[in-house]
């Protein structure tokens, strides 16, 4: 694959980075783990649920103090260009309170900031604004400045929903719908009996962290029906999640459906928005599929995604709501799987389609006329019916092109006929913002400055949310114009004091010649070097699904810094397999997790090495998180380069996951035996050098803490030694500032014990 920029034309190119000004400081300011991880950190707070009002006007966010018990709901006038100000109150927030009791454990906290549960949502009036306090409903009004609760069960109610013209609110309570006028009494418009394995419109752990499924139902644009999927989950296995810290344990039963296991059983329906009888709709053909996307083309026009178990084949169907006919209008195909996202867009009023698809090697824009809808839908299930020929849209053209991946499509101004989007053109670690003509014309650069932007378009399209930073920039947020023109509302705060190093941008080559991008951090003094040469410690993410090398900040984390300061080489490299580098860059990991990882990243190792001679070749670590846990133990028994390792929450056994992840990537595991048991940590204990620390929490419930007991009992059983750190009631975050402070200490002690020199293995920065 021919590169795409001239900043990763040549091999080994090295961009360096200075941090200006650093130098000006007498004397750094240390750089410590505890204040790396104290609340707010050492960059501060950042803003929370930045939203658009829905008339433009107004930017809002909710700014917490560095502890987080204390904030307000902020705003910005994008019409005056005034500073921000407060919209809502610290103590009108602090009335909302909610009636009920989080989980003992993280879950309930991590799961909302993990799938971005919104903190508030802005009535269509732009003049009350619903907050939603942990299960508790309240409505707001910015002129009288008085809040009133309008729904809350005893289970708590999600997943809000202000109908098209603001009079009623629908959301989700003990499994079901329900419909709310603001002054009113609620009722629930689905019946599940108070079945816990029948969910009306809410949304199952698999579909949320697999299929980035935030909701599972939507209001019709004349708000007078309700589109939602029902999820039968009685078939579905049940993980045990136990919370040990009580005295008499409690356990929580987890829906969680691995490898060839029974999925959801999922089905649409449509109901009237005042209640009664659901029509099901019957899509033919999707037995064991999934039903990832769905909503209004247009009033009487649905669409769905069906993608098949497999997820190698995506049909998109229209269907009228009234008759339940049913057709396929556009199918997608691979021969690796399709990405699921949500950029495509109905426009024009259901006019036209833009849908994004890699087919041709690069995820790009494609333009669908969609008009003949639903008007020749019932001719085409009849003609369907005689001769099996399915309708397609129309494709009026192809909008982006070329050796590139778009992200995102960002905006739609339908007014000048103008698309706006977010892509990797001029630089495969770089994201810009970009607009092109729907009618075709010349892509135009929005964004300025190199770096990463992630743009929020305003309703009108007319102004963006920059949510910007670049590997040596900390993160900024502004409200900019399409002319690029910006003004911050939030910075981070200044690192300068801190002296920290200059990371550097460092191109290595796979075994078929594929540049691989990575980061290299590279100290010139330290306790840890000895005699000139620098221990380098791996620490790649590794899976699919991610990018990890970005002209962005957090591509280096401060623990990295510290690390560095103590005279530690800290390397990132983003492997084949990984994501936003097109089909073929991706593709090659299917059936072989871990294995083509591992060879990219031992490539990458011994290239920086021999580039880099003072790096000490005999003193090379790894450690990783998640993905990258699992690559950190495959790495320790794959090789005998790496004298020390930390595996934090790692998959052992493929077998252990989920299924929509796992079945992606290595397909069922009857047909796959060999690629399970080949790839299964577990399988290799016998193998593993070095000396491994490994990390759990207890209450996981992503990567289940299954997985390091089996492999724990793999080590044992074979004679082979190891370190564990466990962390009671912790997620797959392993969060909190106390317990984030004991983990990095006791990850910076592993790799202390084994590859700093003696004289200096006991000094701390």
């Amino acid at each position: 694959m021919r590169t795409r920029s001239l900043a990763t034309a040549l091999l080994f190119t090295l961009v360096p980075i200075s941090f200006t000004a650093a130098q000006e400081a007498p004397k750094p300011k240390d750089l410590t783990i505890e204040a790396i991880y104290a609340e707010g950190g050492i960059t501060g707070r950042a803003p929370e649920s930045v939203e658009w009002s829905p008339d433009g006007t107004k930017v809002s966010f909710v700014q917490r103090d560095d502890s987080g018990d204390s904030g307000a709901l902020y705003y910005v006038d994008v019409t005056s260009g005034a500073k921000p100000a407060v919209l809502v109150a610290q103590e009108k927030l602090s009335e909302m309170k909610p009636p009920t009791a989080e989980k003992s454990d993280d879950r309930n906290k991590d799961n909302r900031a993990r799938y971005s549960v919104a903190a508030y949502h802005w009535a269509p009036d732009s003049k009350h604004i619903l907050f939603d306090a942990m299960g508790s409903l309240w409505l707001y009004s910015l002129d009288t400045h008085t809040s009133v609760m309008v729904a809350f069960g005893k289970g708590g109610v999600g997943d809000p929903k202000f109908s098209p013209n603001g009079e009623r609110l629908a959301y989700v309570r003990d499994h079901n719908l329900w419909v709310t006028p603001l002054q009113g009494k609620g009722k629930a418009i689905t019946k599940s009996e108070e079945d816990a394995d029948i969910l009306n419109g809410e949304v199952d752990w698999v579909y949320a962290e697999e299929l980035d499924v935030r909701s599972n139902y939507f209001w019709s644009p004349n708000g007078k029906e309700i589109v939602y999927l029902q999820m039968l989950e009685k078939s579905v296995p049940t993980y045990p999640i136990t919370d040990y810290i009580a005295t008499n344990a409690a356990l929580d039963e987890e829906k969680f459906p691995k490898p060839g296991d029974p999925n959801p059983q999922v089905q649409l329906g449509v109901v009237n928005a005042d209640g009664g009888k659901t029509k099901w709709v019957n899509l033919v053909g999707t037995d064991d599929a999934y039903i990832p996307r769905f909503g209004w083309v247009r009033d009487g026009l649905l669409y769905a995604f069906v993608l098949n178990r497999a997820q190698d084949k995506l049909d998109l169907y229209f269907i009228e709501a009234n008759t339940g006919h049913s057709q396929i209008v556009l199918t997608e195909k691979s021969d690796a799987w399709i990405e699921i996202n949500d950029h495509f867009r109905f426009i024009e009023h259901g006019q036209r389609l833009l849908w994004t698809s890699w087919r041709d090697g690069h995820t790009h824009i494609y333009l669908y006329d969609t008009a003949d809808y639903p008007r020749s839908l019932g001719k085409i299930v009849e003609r369907r019916d005689k001769d099996k020929t399915p309708m397609a849209l129309e494709l009026e053209r192809q909008l982006t092109q070329g050796d590139w991946d778009v992200l995102s499509i960002d905006a739609v101004d339908e007014k000048n006929g103008r698309v706006y989007f977010s892509a990797t053109k001029e630089d495969q670690r770089q994201r810009q913002v970009y607009s092109v003509q729907l009618e075709g014309s010349e892509i135009v650069r929005i964004s300025k400055d190199h770096g990463v932007h992630n743009a929020d378009f305003a309703p009108s399209s007319n102004y963006y949310v920059d949510n910007y930073s670049s590997l040596t920039t900390p993160p900024t947020l502004s409200v900019c114009g399409l002319d690029g023109k910006c003004n911050a509302f939030w910075s981070a705060r200044d690192v300068k004091e801190y002296a920290l190093l200059p990371p550097q941008f460092v191109d290595v080559k796979a075994d078929d010649g594929t540049v691989l991008h990575g980061v290299l951090l590279l100290p010139t003094e330290g306790p840890a070097i000895s005699n000139g040469k620098v221990p380098l410690i791996n620490n790649p993410y590794g899976g699919p699904g991610v990018q990890t090398i970005w002209d962005a900040w957090h591509t280096v984390d401060l623990f990295d810094q510290y690390m560095a300061k103590r005279g530690y080489a800290i390397l990132k490299v983003d492997n084949r397999g990984m994501s936003d580098r097109g089909e073929k860059f991706a593709a090659g990991i299917k059936g072989h997790m871990c294995e083509l990882p591992m060879q990219d990243q031992l490539a990458a190792v011994k290239q920086v090495l021999q580039q880099f001679p003072q790096l000490d070749a005999d003193r090379l670590g790894w450690w990783g998180w998640s993905y990258g846990g699992t690559m950190t133990a495959w790495a320790l028994e794959h090789s005998d380069l790496f004298k020390v390792g930390v595996s934090v929450a790692p998959v052992t056994d493929w077998h252990n996951y989920d299924s929509i992840y796992t079945e992606r990537y290595m397909g069922l595991p009857k047909d796959h035996a060999a690629d399970y048991k080949r790839t299964s940590v577990n399988e290799a204990a016998t193998q593993l050098h070095g000396k491994l620390l490994l990390v759990h929490g207890t209450s996981d419930d992503n990567v289940h803490i299954q997985n390091s007991m089996q492999f724990m009992y793999a080590l044992i059983n074979n004679g082979v030694p190891f370190d564990v750190q466990v962390y009671p009631r912790k997620t797959h975050a392993i969060s909190g500032s106390k317990t984030r402070v004991h983990l990095f200490r006791r990850i910076q002690k592993q790799f202390d014990d084994v590859l700093m020199p003696r004289t200096a293995a006991t000094s701390t920065p």
